[in-house]
C-alpha cells in the first residue's frame, strides 16, 4: 500500500501544499468527482489571498522548484499562482494521482459527511463505505507518484499541490504509519505548505 516503504533514503526534497480555500469550501460541499472538479470550483478570493500569504512566508522554495499538481481546478489554480510568484523555470507537471480522494455517494453533499468517512477509516483502511475511495487505495496512488520521482530525479525540490485527504494520507505514508491513522496527524490547512520528511 505504501510505496515509500520500499525506498531507502530519499534523493529529493518534498513539500506538500493543500490548495487554497475554494468555491466548494465556501459552499460547504464535497467536490471529489472529476466531472465536477476538473473545470469548476476553483479558488475563492480568500483562497487566492491565502496562497499569496503562504508564499510570502515560505523560504524553502524558489524558481528551481518542480511543481506537481492535481488536475482539479482548485489545485491547478493554486499551482499556477505558485508558479508565477516563484518564477519557476519548469512547467507545472499535472498528475491525476494527486486528485482529491473520491468521496463516492457523498459527492455534492454537505462537507459534514467527512466525519463519518474518517470514523470508518480509523476502523478499516480498506473501507469503501458508500463508494468512498479507501485510505489504502489513496495511499497507493499518492506514494507511487513519489516512487516514480525518486526513480527519475535527483536533488530536486518538489512541491506537490493536492487536496486535504490525499495529502493527509501522503504525510501518513512519509511517517510510515498505517493509512487508518491519517487523522492522527496535524491536518493541513488550505494553502498551507509543509515539508514532508521520511521517518526513521
Amino acid at each position: 500500500m505504501n510505496c515509500i516503504l520500499e525506498l531507502g533514503r530519499l534523493r529529493n526534497r518534498y513539500f506538500a501544499m493543500r490548495h487554497g480555500h475554494s468555491l466548494a469550501n465556501q459552499r460547504g460541499i464535497i467536490v471529489s468527482h472529476p466531472e465536477n472538479g476538473l473545470g469548476a470550483y476553483g479558488l475563492s478570493d480568500l483562497g487566492r489571498r491565502q496562497v499569496a500569504a503562504s508564499l510570502a512566508a515560505e523560504r524553502s522554495l524558489d524558481a528551481s522548484t518542480l511543481i506537481v499538481s492535481s488536475d482539479f481546478e482548485r489545485a491547478l489554480e493554486t499551482a499556477r499562482l505558485v508558479h508565477r510568484t516563484l518564477g519557476c523555470t519548469t512547467p507545472i507537471a499535472v498528475d491525476e494521482r494527486l486528485r482529491e480522494r473520491n468521496f463516492g455517494e457523498l459527492e455534492l453533499g454537505s462537507d459534514d459527511g467527512y466525519a463519518s468517512v474518517w470514523e470508518r477509516d480509523a476502523a478499516d483502511p480498506d473501507s469503501n463505505w458508500r463508494g468512498v475511495e479507501s485510505p489504502n487505495r489513496v495511499m497507493r496512488r499518492v506514494t507511487s507518484l513519489v516512487a516514480d520521482y525518486e526513480a527519475s530525479h535527483r536533488d530536486a525540490t518538489l512541491l506537490l499541490v493536492s487536496h486535504g485527504d490525499a495529502l493527509q494520507i501522503l504525510q501518513t505514508a512519509f511517517n510510515k504509519l498505517d493509512a487508518s491513522r491519517h487523522r492522527s496527524l496535524e491536518h493541513l490547512q488550505t494553502a498551507e505548505i509543509r515539508r514532508l520528511q521520511l521517518a526513521d
